[in-house]
């Protein structure tokens, strides 16, 4: 009976040993990586653009406004307004003011949306080389630093210099 028990034993250790062998995990900081990516520089002069001409449009529409407000406001004082016109141009300021609210929401939703769009090719990139590296040096599990994924780290692999290597990407002096 102690003759089974310890075969059990020895089999049962001999699997952990092997279970924790087989489990490799390593870590990367995917924000460093697709910063040290080249395709990020052109993603965020495209999107520096978008947000200029949105910048742009909104500055064109507060100087309408500021036009209308104070061709309002002279005529006001002046009294030079009929009910019927200084209602008009109340509405007309108003609704302005509303477009240019709207424009503003509408604008940070449409930034968010590009620069998802602009990044997606590059984020599948930067997955396909991960998985790539991880799947050649036997990890189980890639955690992303950047993300806040991993709680804790204390060893483990940093894959990082791997797959910038996968991307043919030379490390810059300081990274």
């Amino acid at each position: 009976m102690k003759k089974i028990f310890l075969i059990i034993l020895l089999i049962s250790g001999v699997g952990f040993a092997n279970a924790q062998k087989a489990t490799k995990i390593g870590h990367i900081d995917t924000q460093d990586l697709l910063e040290s990516m080249p395709e990020s520089k052109a993603v965020q002069e495209k999107l520096n653009n978008y947000v200029k001409e949105l910048e742009t449009q909104i500055k064109a529409m507060g100087v309408e406004y500021e036009t209308k407000l104070k061709d309002y406001q002279n005529k006001l004082t002046a009294g030079t307004m009929t009910d019927l016109i200084k209602k008009t141009k109340e509405q007309e300021i108003m609704d302005l003011e509303k477009r240019i609210q709207e424009f503003q929401q509408t604008a940070q939703a449409d930034i968010q949306a590009k620069e998802n769009e602009l990044l997606e090719p590059i984020l599948d990139k930067a997955r396909e080389a991960i998985s790539k590296v991880a799947k050649a040096n036997g990890f189980a599990y890639i955690l992303d630093l950047s993300s806040g994924a991993a709680v804790f780290h204390e060893g483990g692999e940093d894959i990082l210099p791997m797959v910038k290597k996968e991307l043919g990407i030379t490390t810059a002096a300081g990274k």
